[in-house]
């Protein structure tokens, strides 16, 4: 049963895998799923959404197991588990061939896949993100300032560390992230959920089988990105056989709420511009 909520978009809760995943579904036209960063509620991307399906595309959305409004796993899952609930919620939704964004944490997920489902996924974009090991990692004390979810349940510490730890707009006003939405710290996740998806990254790579990507990609990076340098941008677009970077000029790691207009035309050109020939493999079922 869908339910009309969030001006004008549609959640549902689909049970798979052992957990009940909250979604969400915005406009109408060619499917694009997104998947946020660590610890991120499906409700932070909301502007960036309400741009894209603006632009002729139906949004897909959703709260990882343990964050927002989903449970969490019964037992932790590594990031091919992860993507496999993944798949099987976009089945229960309906959907058997879309196009798929992946930010940051997101992006990994996305990368996962694009790689074990082909056949489901038409192009990729893939924000703020990068291959696992193997890439650059950012500054150790901002990675250890996201070892745990405080940000999420202490507005005070969000605003202290954001512009440090997101680089950007963030540098100079935490709150344009915000974008006057509490969401963040309500739709927050549990301790539980994102220790579990700290433990579904831990050690991953995509390195070994990036070249066999089938899928046309867009790589957007952040010139002013903290904790995924934009070195990893490049490695990602080089990688892929038909991938290609966009760097955003003075964009901190969430660029796409920094600057949701003008990132939504990114993504939503790339998607519904008909691709050229020799632009990767096919990955037609």
């Amino acid at each position: 049963m869908w339910a009309r909520s969030r001006k004008s978009a549609t959640t549902r809760f689909v049970d798979v895998d052992g957990v009940r995943l909250r979604t969400s579904v915005r406009g109408s036209g060619p499917p694009v799923l997104m998947i946020t960063g660590l610890g991120a509620s499906l409700d932070f991307g909301v502007p960036f959404e309400r741009e894209v399906a603006s632009r002729g595309l139906q949004v897909i959305s959703f709260d990882m197991p343990g964050v927002g409004q989903s449970t969490p796993y019964s037992w932790p899952r590594r990031m091919r588990g992860v993507a496999s609930t993944v798949h099987r919620m976009v089945e229960a939704l309906g959907y058997d061939r879309l196009d798929v964004l992946g930010t940051s944490l997101g992006g990994v997920v996305a990368q996962q896949l694009a790689h074990q489902a082909p056949q489901l996924v038409r192009r990729l974009v893939l924000a703020a993100t990068g291959p696992g090991l193997g890439g650059i990692p950012g500054s150790p004390w901002v990675l250890w300032s996201l070892a745990t979810p405080r940000r999420y349940y202490q507005p005070d510490h969000f605003r202290q560390i954001a512009g440090r730890i997101y680089g950007g707009l963030a540098r100079q006003d935490p709150d344009v992230l915000l974008h006057g939405s509490v969401a963040h710290f309500v739709e927050r996740p549990s301790v539980r959920g994102y220790v579990g998806q700290l433990f579904a990254v831990g050690g991953w790579t995509s390195m070994p089988w990036l070249h066999r990507l089938c899928q046309p990609t867009l790589v957007l990076a952040g010139d002013d990105d903290p904790i995924v340098p934009l070195v990893n941008g490049r490695i990602l677009a080089s990688r892929i056989p038909g991938g290609r970077l966009h760097v955003i000029n003075r964009g901190g790691h969430l660029f796409l709420l920094e600057r949701p207009t003008e990132s939504a035309a990114l993504v939503a050109d790339f998607l519904m511009t008909p691709q050229s020939t020799g632009t990767g493999t096919s990955c037609e079922p």
